[in-house]
């Protein structure tokens, strides 16, 4: 059984850092594309950066060059720096995982909620 648990989510005023953390398990993690993805209330759910099993990454606009995703296989963990946090940021995060080379993600955390104030 393939569990996904998301940690380190927060309240933070804008400008400041947050480290998201996925730790999974049942799943084969260094065959898999990470994903993080984000909902903000009343919109829809928007993929926030990946990152294979390569080491490609793919990024949304509005994250490039202030979040980081990261992994260390040997922890089968998935990390998302977030820096100079910005208001729009806020949104419950979730993590995601692809089957051993898939391209869907079939796997989902619980999300943890990243509040920004102004």
């Amino acid at each position: 059984q393939v569990q996904l648990v998301e940690s380190g989510g927060g309240l933070v005023q804008a400008g400041g850092s947050l480290r998201l953390s996925c730790a999974a398990s049942g799943l084969t993690f260094g065959l898999s594309t990470m994903g993080w993805y984000r909902q903000a209330p009343g919109k829809e759910r928007e993929l926030v950066a990946t990152l294979s099993s390569g080491g490609s990454t793919y990024y949304v606009d509005s994250v490039k060059a202030r979040f980081t995703v990261s992994r260390d296989d040997a922890k089968n963990t998935v990390y998302l720096q977030m820096n100079n946090l910005k208001p729009e940021d806020t949104a419950v995060y979730y993590c995601a995982a692809t089957k051993p080379w898939g391209l869907n993600f079939d796997y989902w955390g619980q999300g943890t909620q990243v509040t920004v104030s102004s």
